[in-house]
């Protein structure tokens, strides 16, 4: 079931954030840095709607998503609202919230009568890109790198 963060949901979802990013730990220059930043995954409520997926009344996954005109990173378009921090609980996966959490996304981004939505994902996180180029994101441009790894842009055109 997917629902509405609420500020109880916290450390849930930042545990669950943490869960999902550790298998790319040795990846990383300096995961200790990369692990405070995704442990805090709650605090984008304060700028995106955060959907969560809940299992048993259990959170398993959430995602940020982040309105055109909402602060985001240089290398997005301010007029494009954006994908951010999809993370699905290790133990969750393979059951399809991935796919279901962005497809909640690219609704919002419909109903904000967004022309694009936005992402920005590594090669590191081969599932989770092939799930976007096949929901049909395609590749943008570069963005910069995080700790050593590098990421690009991707786009999924709504209109």
């Amino acid at each position: 079931m997917l629902r509405e963060y609420r500020d109880e949901d916290a450390a849930r979802l930042n545990q669950v954030a943490l869960a999902a990013f550790r298998q790319f730990h040795e990846a990383y220059d300096d995961w200790p840095a990369m692990a405070a930043s995704i442990g805090r995954m709650s605090v984008l409520s304060q700028t995106s709607e955060i959907i969560v997926a809940e299992d048993h009344g259990e959170i398993v996954g959430g995602v940020a998503y982040v309105p055109a005109g909402a602060a985001k990173a240089a290398y997005f378009d301010p007029h494009w609202p954006i994908i951010r921090m999809l993370v699905v609980d290790p133990q969750a996966r393979g059951r399809g919230l991935g796919r279901l959490l962005t497809e909640e996304c690219i609704a919002r981004a419909r109903r904000d009568r967004s022309p694009v939505i936005a992402l920005h994902t590594t090669p590191v996180m081969s599932i989770a890109l092939r799930m976007y180029l096949r929901m049909g994101f395609e590749r943008f441009r570069d963005a910069l790198s995080i700790y050593g790894v590098p990421y690009g842009v991707y786009i999924l055109r709504l209109a």
